[in-house]
């Protein structure tokens, strides 16, 4: 059966649950769209569902509930056709360790069912784009960690993909890496190519997507755009520079108004409204003989809005066990069926 494009958004998810073994639900009904040439973010602590969600939609995780659509195909009685037009790059990376670096490339597009010299023309120019000439002849075995995820996103990408599903893209990547990688991204929805990405990196979130949608606890909390979300957020948070921050981080956390507080270069203070809270919190601080010597009020981030809608600091999410490449999974059908 020849794949038809689809004229409606790359991405449709309607009502859809995932509820495992002993009850625990992991997505609780949620609904979005993704359009075609969009970058689109899901965001969210630990445990809100991101990677879940995006598992579905790549046909590794049956839903129990809902219905999501890909590139026009329903993912649960149409998952190979899905599997045809996707790229895939998950938390753990789905590179063989036996074969070299462009060997790895190269088998990966052939399993799309790309011609033979074709397949090792594209893993050439992924080799080159991706920074990779200097170990293209290399066991994947012997890679860094950073060199491992970078090979498994060119692997996302060889056989050129209209939806590219990737989960935490940019963690162990360094700057510059990162940085190469949202240019790439970004390249590809310029022509075209939809991107629908988790990241526990909000500030790269707010500068390449086009949209974002905040989980948490398996529901969505929020959608829209960056910006939007930013002015609905209010007036940011408050920066304190002060020589003991630890004795002003334990005492402003839990205070009202207060939804998070972070040590660094300077304290930062995240409050609902701070504006309002910015007399109360230095009034405390200095009732208890901490020394304030700066104070100021920055933007809001999205950061902010974060704090906002799940009142904690955005972290890592735990591996997912019993992770399987998405490359594995488009050559042989497979899917978890927990």
């Amino acid at each position: 059966m020849p794949i038809i494009p689809s004229d409606r958004s790359a991405v449709e998810v309607t009502d859809l649950v995932k509820t495992y073994r002993g009850g625990v639900t992991a997505v609780a009904g949620i609904s979005f769209r993704v359009e075609r040439g969009e970058i689109f973010g899901l965001l969210g602590p630990n445990g809100s569902g991101k990677t879940t969600t995006v598992r579905i939609l790549v046909t590794l995780l049956r839903q129990t509930g809902g219905r999501a659509v890909v590139g026009g195909f329903d993912t649960s009685s149409e998952p190979q056709l899905v599997r045809r037009q996707i790229g895939y790059a998950g938390q753990s990376t789905g590179v063989d360790d036996d074969l070299t670096v462009a060997e790895n490339l190269a088998y990966a597009a052939m399993l799309q069912r790309v011609s033979h010299n074709e397949s090792w023309r594209r893993a050439g120019t992924l080799i080159d784009e991706f920074g990779l000439a200097g170990v293209a002849k290399q066991r994947a075995s012997r890679l860094s960690g950073g060199l491992r995820r970078r090979l498994d996103l060119a692997r996302a990408l060889i056989h050129r993909p209209s939806v590219l599903f990737l989960d935490e893209p940019t963690t162990g990547l360094d700057p510059q890496s990162r940085g190469a990688l949202w240019d790439r991204l970004r390249s590809l929805a310029g022509a075209g190519t939809t991107v629908l990405l988790t990241t526990q990196y909000l500030e790269e979130a707010d500068r390449a997507c086009d949209r974002v949608t905040i989980l948490d606890a398996g529901r969505i909390v929020v959608s829209g755009t960056p910006r939007d979300l930013k002015d609905a957020a209010g007036g940011g948070h408050l920066l304190l520079t002060t020589p003991d921050q630890q004795t002003a981080a334990r005492l402003l956390a839990g205070f009202p108004g207060v939804t998070g507080v972070q040590t660094g270069e300077r304290l930062e203070v995240f409050c609902r409204e701070p504006a309002a809270s910015l007399v109360p919190v230095i009034g405390l601080l200095r009732s208890e003989d901490v020394r304030i010597t700066a104070v100021e009020q920055a933007q809001p981030t999205l950061d902010d809005v974060f704090l906002r809608y799940t009142g904690s600091r955005p972290r890592s999410e735990a591996p997912v066990a019993g992770a399987v490449s998405g490359i594995f999974a488009a050559a042989h059908g497979k899917r978890r069926a927990s």
